[in-house]
């Protein structure tokens, strides 16, 4: 007969962590369907143990979905771009970054409706996330801010919904959609939907 192996002992906060490390990755592939006994499994404990820390898995849940949402890792990961390289090469950066957290957490983006309609919290780690992302964003557009004819604030803002659109398809978009690439991203925000051979001069250009 095989044991289980024994996880060593942990302070409660310890256990907490741990716990919320391991729900993370099970929310984002099962979303709030998620059960107890698969996150013990994954964490390695005794279900029981989850009700030793959390009263129940609601409770779990909310706390792994306030880490995810947690702008500092993201926030950092924007900043270590820098703003040395050239504008469309910070900005296909910042795009991957921005796809892979999207498509990593689409599952999560109907859990708060499900979990914390009232929440007053959540609700605000949200706004704050989103708000601490666009400011980055923006932080890297500044040095191009005489290029642009809209504010780098404004940019960010705008490329956060291209991104957006591109990951999460619930938008009523036809099938003709396609898909767009991370390069495609930045020159639909830079360039806009003219090719290059189809452009002309505008009046302005011309004098």
């Amino acid at each position: 007969m095989t044991r289980r192996r024994r996880v060593p002992a942990m302070a409660p906060e310890d256990r907490r962590a741990a716990l919320i490390e391991a729900t993370i990755p099970l929310l984002r592939a099962h979303g709030t369907a998620v059960s107890t006994r698969q996150i013990a499994e994954a964490a390695g404990v005794a279900e029981g143990t989850i009700f030793g820390v959390f009263p129940d898995k609601a409770t779990l849940l909310r706390a792994a979905l306030m880490s995810v949402f947690d702008a500092r890792p993201a926030e950092d990961a924007l900043t270590a771009i820098g703003t040395t390289s050239d504008l469309r090469v910070r900005l296909r950066e910042a795009v991957a970054l921005l796809r892979a957290g999207m498509t990593a957490n689409a599952n999560l983006f109907t859990a708060p409706r499900e979990l914390m309609a009232e929440d007053t919290e959540f609700r605000e780690r949200l706004m704050d996330h989103r708000a601490r992302i666009t400011a980055a964003l923006a932080a890297l557009v500044e040095p191009d801010r005489d290029r642009l004819r809209r504010s780098p604030m404004a940019t960010a803002h705008l490329l956060i919904m291209l991104v957006t659109v591109s990951v999460h398809r619930g938008f009523g978009l036809s099938a003709d959609f396609g898909d767009m690439d991370d390069e495609e991203t930045v020159s639909v925000l830079l360039d806009g939907l003219l090719l290059p051979s189809a452009r002309t001069p505008t009046t302005e250009s011309v004098r």
